[in-house]
Parts: structure tokens; sequence; C-alpha cells
């Protein structure tokens, strides 16, 4: 078998031979292989995560850069609800630098934007034989338009899509990729709402499509995924123009694999909370900080704890 398998099959404990059976040994391997990879999605924006305030617009002419930190500490893998790991570990710290400019284009607010992660993922203890990874990851492409951008009214209404181009660090002999081989396409509809003078509402829903990994593990197989679908909702409390805080919810679904034609049964089912705030730290310089962690999860690792940073900067 190849390395990548051998590495799989390390990770067994006691309590796991009767899936590893001889009769079952290749349906246990894909379903591994298709949970461990697909854990590793979000890091590469499995689902495309908004901060509040995302779909309120700047002026046209606006141009900003963004520059996103995040540190991740997973401790936990689930399997059908159910550890069969007793102490997996697998961290991350993934940055992402974005440009994004506001223009209009007959009468309607776009906003055409590059985002380019990178970063480091990291496994030990029980699943160090997983390695690490790090370089690039797939750039991303967006350019939402605004339906709806009334700020007296203080509602807004934006499409975004979202395409992944293959380009990110790949290598099908490492169990570990911060690039994903396929092509991926996500459609978000992002709202807007004040509810007062300083209460807001955001409400964000979206669909991601998957193209074919064909050259997935060292035995160069097909990975296939169904479409991916996220809702996330924050609440958000403006102490001034340049100041607020929030709490959000989030919660996916879908996104069950196939492996060369086998069904892994592996629906993502993350739900996960996020507190944080963000502030202008000077007239054109907005600093964002946020913690949050995973509250249920299905299938793939859990978040133990999450740290996010953001620096935005307006030109």
């Amino acid at each position: 078998m190849t390395s990548s398998i051998a590495s799989l099959r390390r990770l067994a404990t006691p309590h796991d031979t009767r899936r590893a059976s001889p009769g079952n040994a290749t349906r246990w391997i894909l379903a591994w292989t298709g949970l461990l990879a697909s854990s590793l999605m979000p890091l590469a924006a499995q689902a495309i995560d908004v901060d509040p305030a995302d779909f309120v617009p700047a002026p046209a002419g606006t141009t900003a850069g963004l520059f996103y930190l995040q540190h991740v500490e997973r401790d936990s893998l689930y399997s059908h609800g159910h550890q069969p790991l007793d102490d997996p570990r697998l961290d991350s710290n993934i940055g992402i630098a974005r440009l994004v400019h506001y223009t209009q284009i007959g009468g309607v607010t776009v906003a055409p934007q590059i985002l380019q992660p990178f970063g480091r993922l990291e496994a030990s203890h029980d699943t160090q034989a997983l390695g690490d990874a790090s370089g690039l990851a797939d750039t991303i492409l967006a350019m939402p338009f605004w339906l709806i951008n009334d700020p007296q009214a203080r509602s807004y209404l934006a499409i975004a899509p979202y395409l992944f181009l293959p380009t990110g660090r790949y290598n099908h002999d490492h169990t570990l990729n911060l690039g994903e081989n396929r092509w991926k396409f996500d459609l978000q509809v992002g709202y807007v709402k004040g509810l007062s003078a300083a209460w807001y509402l955001d409400l964000t829903g979206d669909v991601m499509f998957f193209g074919k990994n064909d050259d997935y593990t060292a035995a160069k197989t097909t990975l296939e995924q169904k479409p991916l679908y996220q809702g996330q909702a924050a609440l958000r409390y403006q102490f001034s123009p340049g100041a607020n805080a929030f709490v959000g919810l989030s919660q996916t679904w879908g996104g069950e694999s196939r492996v060369a034609g086998e069904d892994l049964d592996d629906e993502a089912r993350q739900r996960k909370i996020t507190i944080g705030g963000s502030y202008f730290i000077q007239p054109k310089t907005q600093l964002m900080v946020s913690i949050g962690r995973d509250l249920e999860v299905e299938n793939g690792f859990k978040e133990d704890a999450r740290l996010n940073i953001r620096l935005l900067q307006i030109f």
C-alpha cells in the first residue's frame, strides 16, 4: 500500500480493530482518508466565513487591503459523532491577504477582489502520522454586487460569487495539503439590517460546489464532493461609527465526499460560535479581533480554540 494509506492505518487504536479488519479495510481507509481530508477544508475556506458588516459596502472608488491571521487548535476528532482516537491534535496558522476595490457598474455597487491564503498545518499526538504542510493555498477571486444599498434605511443585500483556483501547494503523496487540486465555486447571499440606531443583524447563506480532484492520495484516485451549505447570523452593536462588538453563530451541513466511487458518509454538520469586536485605531485603519470555537461537529476535527485577527487599511 502507499505511504499515505499506511499512515492512516497507523492511526487505528485497539477499539478500531473492527473497522480495520480485512473485510472492511478498504472502506475504513477510504473513510478515514475522506474524514481527515474534509476536516482540513475549513482552513482553505471550505465555506466562506464572513465578518460582521462585510456586506455594508464602502463608497465607490474606495480600495481596501486586508490581512487576516487565524490560529486554531484542535484536540478532538469525530466520526458520526463519536471519537475513535483518544488524543488527536491538529494546529493551524493561516493567513489571508485580500485586496478589494469598490466601484459601480450601471448604477450597481460591486467590489471585485482577490484573496490569497497561506499558512501551516501541523498534526501531532495520535494523528502525528498525518505530518505537516505549509505554503500557499488556492487563490480566490470574488465580486459581490449589491441589490440593495440603502444607508438611510440601514438595509443592504448582496450576492457574492467566489471562484477558487487550483493554484495552491498540493502533493498527492502528502495527507495534509493547503491546496486542494480542484476548482470550487461558492455563491453567497448576505443581508444586513439595522434594527435600531446601534443594533444590526447580519445574515448570510451560501452554497459551495466542488470540482473533481483526480490526483487524490498516492493512489491517484478521484475525490468528488456534494454541495456544501452554510448559514451564518451575527448580532452587532455599534458603540460609535468606528467601534463595535458582536456575537455570531454558524452552521455548516452537506458536503459528503466520494473517493474512487465509494461514498464516505462524512457530512460536515459543524456548528460554531464567534465573539469579537473591531475598532478604527486610525482614521483609515481598522483592527478586528475575535475568538471562537466549535460547539458541535459530526465528522472531522473539532476546533477547541480559535483566534482571528484582521487588519484593514483603506487607501
